[in-house]
């Protein structure tokens, strides 16, 4: 079942600014923000020192509404009116798979879905209209 769709909008390093701006513009509450500095480091892909401020993930809530945001990460394209993208959370990873097969159809997968740390399956995929979507998958906690 999709749990929610909301706007993820992508900045070129000034995520932390963006951030503070829509906060005060949008009297919107800070939920949280995660910087690549905060993801955990690897032996193959270590955090070069010029990404780790830049916003990999923040959440601000506008009324019962949710804006994300993040950074793109160092020397990687930016072009602008291509910095909005659909955000969606599935909550189970097979229809992650489902939504995301039907997305992609016509169009181009630009991360394929996979395991990250915040995540058990999550892509992004540009659709045949242009427009780019993220899917993640929020499983319910059974602790």
């Amino acid at each position: 079942m999709i749990l929610r769709i909301y706007p993820y909008l992508v900045m070129n390093g000034n995520g932390q600014e963006a951030v503070k701006f829509y906060e005060n513009a949008l009297d919107a509450k800070v939920v949280g923000v995660q910087t690549f500095g905060d993801m955990p480091e690897t032996p193959e892909f270590s955090i070069p020192a010029e990404a780790k401020d830049r916003v990999l993930n923040a959440h601000l809530k506008i009324g019962n509404n949710d804006l994300m945001l993040s950074d793109t990460f160092p020397d990687q394209p930016y072009q602008i009116g291509s910095q909005v993208t659909v955000s969606i959370t599935i909550d189970n990873v097979e229809k992650s798979e489902e939504v995301f097969g039907k997305l992609k159809e016509g169009g181009q997968v630009n991360m394929p879905l996979q395991e990250t740390f915040w995540s058990p399956s999550y892509g992004q995929v540009t659709d045949k209209f242009g427009v780019t979507w993220q899917i993640s998958t929020q499983v319910a906690d059974n602790k």
